[in-house]
C-alpha cells in the first residue's frame, strides 16, 4: 500500500461511519429479510422500525467506544451514496492479532454487483495493513451457500464445522467457521505493498 492508495475507498464504494438519519429507515428496512437476518447470525429474524434501528446504531457506537475492539463501517456506493450494506471486525484480541469479520450487503438486488468483494478487499486491507492483525475469522451457517463461496473465493479457508449448531426454518444446519492468515492474504494479493 502507497501513501497514494485509499485506505476507505475502492472503485465503487467506500467505508463510511454510520448516518443515523439516513440508515436506519434503510436498515430497518433490510430486517423484513429473514434470509438476510439468518445470515447475519443467531438472532431470531424480526422486523424492526426504524427508531428501534437508531437505538441499535446508539449501542454499537456506544460498544466501539468502550471496548476498543472493534470497528464498524457502513458500506456506501461511490455514485449515489445510498447505503448498502456494512462491514464490521470485532472481537479483536490485540495480544494475539485476532479478529472476527462479519459483512452483510442489504438488499439483494444489490448482491453480485462486486460491492461486497470491493468492501471485503478494502476492510482486509484496513486489518492486515492499518490494524496489524495477523488472523481473521468469520463464521456462517451451511445454509448460506453463497456466503460461504464467496468467502472462499477470497481466501478463507473451512477450519471448524459445528455439527447442527443452527435451527432455520425447522432444519437443523452445520455452522461453519473459516479464517485467512496476512500470508495467506498477501499471497493471494501480490499487489498489496507489505508494511
Amino acid at each position: 500500500m502507497t501513501i497514494q492508495t485509499q485506505l476507505f475507498e475502492g472503485k465503487l464504494i467506500r467505508l463510511a461511519p454510520i448516518d443515523h438519519e439516513k440508515d436506519a429507515e434503510v436498515q430497518a428496512r433490510w430486517t423484513n429479510d429473514p434470509d438476510f437476518l439468518h445470515a447475519l447470525g443467531g438472532e431470531p429474524a424480526r422486523p424492526v422500525s426504524p427508531a428501534q434501528m437508531k437505538k441499535k446504531f446508539e449501542a454499537i457506537e456506544k460498544q466501539l467506544e468502550e471496548s476498543k475492539n472493534s470497528f464498524y463501517f457502513t458500506i456506501r456506493s461511490l455514485d449515489d451514496n445510498r447505503l448498502l450494506g456494512f462491514v464490521r471486525l470485532d472481537w479483536i484480541e490485540w495480544t494475539h492479532s485476532t479478529g472476527n469479520l462479519r459483512m452483510a450487503i442489504g438488499d439483494a438486488a444489490e448482491r453480485g454487483k462486486g460491492y461486497g468483494s470491493e468492501a471485503l478487499r478494502l476492510v482486509l486491507r484496513f486489518a492486515f495493513d492499518e490494524l496489524n492483525l495477523y488472523r481473521l475469522s468469520a463464521a456462517l451457517g451451511e445454509d448460506n451457500p453463497a456466503g460461504l463461496r464467496f468467502f472462499e473465493r477470497h481466501g478463507f479457508t473451512q477450519e471448524v464445522r459445528r455439527r447442527q449448531a443452527l435451527q432455520r426454518g425447522g432444519k437443523f444446519w452445520d455452522a461453519i467457521h473459516l479464517g485467512l492468515l496476512e500470508d495467506e492474504w498477501r499471497q493471494q494479493n501480490p499487489q498489496e505493498v507489505a508494511r
